[in-house]
């Protein structure tokens, strides 16, 4: 057991707030806030829900399983998985060890766990008609009654991105219609188990990155691509089959959005996708860059929620597009629109856009059909925001800007903030050297402050945020060389105590009683050497 006394102290020394009595959200510096006695949960409505998210594959090892695409893709190409060839054959072990991450989860104080469910865990083979793993079933209603028992409300993901890889094998996965009736399937058992105790779904997390990284430019699980964009890439087609692919996703989300409406109306749950989004600046001043800029919105969120809404994709995407894009006939226009009861959205970066030459027509693909080129830097060489790891750089603003682009143009939906967080360097670091990730408490804290912004000033109906991540993982393409957990995870042991780095007691004190809350940091040096527990 670490002793995590100091970093109480530590964390005293982080910039604070400004004095004024209006928390004032900073856009241009790194924001800082370790006065949660003037910002924290009280901000927010009482039943606005605050939690953490993780997803299988990230966490969960293979043991018990099925393989999925994410299985076959990182041992078929190791080099793509992580610089480290990483992969989620063991990761976490959360199958073995999800007593611990309830309890991390308890000791955060968060009232919202955001997890998924492994299609491969509980129908090994793909499909129900080929045997229900009931190993996997169980697994999965412990982990929901150990959650519910605590207190604690469960977000199911249906399909985070971990295709059985049999059905991968049997039809190429999305790209093929049959998957639609698989996934209604898979569903559907779901739905029969759980259903009584669970009453947010999920049914596809972020829409936009299969069809893009795995179709488009292989850099995802399964891996398709144009060889002509990478000779590793088993087969694919980039011009033509991510459009595909997200065709039959929505598809595939409204059907089984149909399903539980008419067949778990009963349950009393809601249930919706997960969007990735991302808020798009112009790159300079010119009329070309605003252009570029809504033409970026359209192609990355425009894609999905205007079938959502409406019935059909965006006009500019059909103009450019062209006969590549598919289109919904009648009866299927009328399930993709409103299939949802509430929208899930993912937020972590702002970027600038330019206009971008068309490509010449044996070089076509999805990636470059809006004629936009994102940036890092706009013209003058300025990034949007503060840095993190690997160059990167976030804009807090970005998420109001985010959460009011939803309301006005989709119809002012409920939203949950189901994914936000930063990465830090990774690797095989002692918890002494992961704990000090301050950069992360000024990220989700300025993201806070932006939310708050949204809901109070601009009335978006916003009603839970989610920290990514729960605990350190395997993260999708970098292997274990980044972390994003408010917990390290020791993962040579992973059985070892999860223990809360900075960001992880910042958030625990944002959420905590604020009285108590001061008390505990300004006193935080006499507990020195005291046990962590004891400080809970």
């Amino acid at each position: 057991m670490k002793l995590l006394g100091f970093a109480l102290a530590i964390l005293l020394a982080v910039a604070t707030c400004k004095a004024d009595e209006e928390i004032t959200c900073e856009e241009n510096v790194p924001f800082t806030c370790s006065q949660t006695d003037r910002f924290n949960k009280q901000d927010f409505e009482k039943d606005f829900i605050f939690g953490v998210a993780s997803s299988a594959y990230q966490i969960e090892g293979g043991r018990g399983r099925g393989l999925n695409i994410w299985d076959g893709f990182t041992h078929r190409y190791p080099e793509k998985a992580g610089a480290d060839f990483g992969n989620g054959d063991t990761t976490c072990d959360s199958y073995t060890n999800w007593e611990k991450d309830i309890g991390v989860i308890n000791e955060l104080g968060v009232k919202g766990y955001r997890f998924s469910i492994a299609w491969s865990r509980i129908l090994p083979k793909g499909k129900r008609s080929r045997g229900i793993n009931e190993d996997g079933i169980k697994y999965y209603s412990d982990l929901i009654d150990g959650l519910r028992n605590n207190s604690i409300e469960p977000f199911v993901t249906l399909f985070h991105w971990d295709l059985p890889q049999t059905l991968q094998d049997e039809y190429e996965g999305f790209l093929d219609r049959r998957i639609i009736d698989d996934f209604k399937d898979y569903a559907d058992l779901c739905f029969e188990k759980f259903g009584d105790r669970v009453k947010h779904w999920i049914t596809i997390n972020q829409l936009f990155t299969v069809p893009t990284r795995g179709y488009a430019l292989g850099t995802d699980a399964p891996g398709r691509c144009s060889k002509w964009h990478d000779k590793r890439c088993y087969g694919g087609d980039s011009s033509t089959e991510p459009y595909i692919v997200a065709h039959n996703q929505l598809l595939a989300h409204a059907m089984v959005v149909d399903l539980y409406r008419t067949k778990y109306k009963h349950q009393g749950g809601k249930i919706g996708p997960v969007m990735i989004t991302r808020w798009f600046l112009p790159y300079d001043d010119t009329p070309e860059s605003k252009n570029a800029t809504e033409r970026a919105k359209e192609f990355f969120l425009g894609w999905f929620m205007e079938p959502l809404t409406k019935g059909k994709y965006p006009d500019i995407m059909r103009e450019l597009v062209g006969k590549r894009l598919p289109e919904f006939n009648e009866t299927e226009a009328a399930y993709v629109k409103g299939s949802y009861d509430f929208l899930g959205l993912n937020y972590y970066v702002t970027q600038y856009a330019h206009t971008q030459d068309p490509s010449p027509p044996e070089r076509l693909t999805a990636m470059t059909d809006s004629l936009v080129n994102l940036t890092s830097f706009d013209v003058n060489g300025q990034p949007p925001g503060p840095p993190f790891s690997k160059g990167s750089y976030y804009h807090p603003r970005g998420m109001l800007n985010v959460m009011e682009h939803f309301k006005t143009k989709y119809g002012d939906p409920l939203i949950y903030v189901t994914e936000n967080g930063i990465s830090t360097p990774g690797g095989d670091i002692p918890f002494t050297e992961a704990f000090h990730d301050y950069e992360r408490i000024d990220y989700l804290c300025s993201h806070l402050c932006f939310l708050r912004k949204a809901i109070k000033e601009k009335r978006v109906n916003v009603k839970g945020y989610f920290a990514w991540a729960l605990g350190d993982n395997y993260e999708f393409c970098n292997g274990f060389t980044v972390r994003f957990g408010l917990s390290y995870v020791d993962f040579n042991n992973v059985t070892a105590d999860r223990d809360l780095k900075a960001s992880g007691l910042w958030y625990q004190s944002f959420l905590r009683d604020t009285t108590k809350n001061q008390d505990l940091l300004r006193s935080s040096l006499s507990f020195k050497n005291r046990d962590r527990k004891s400080l809970a």
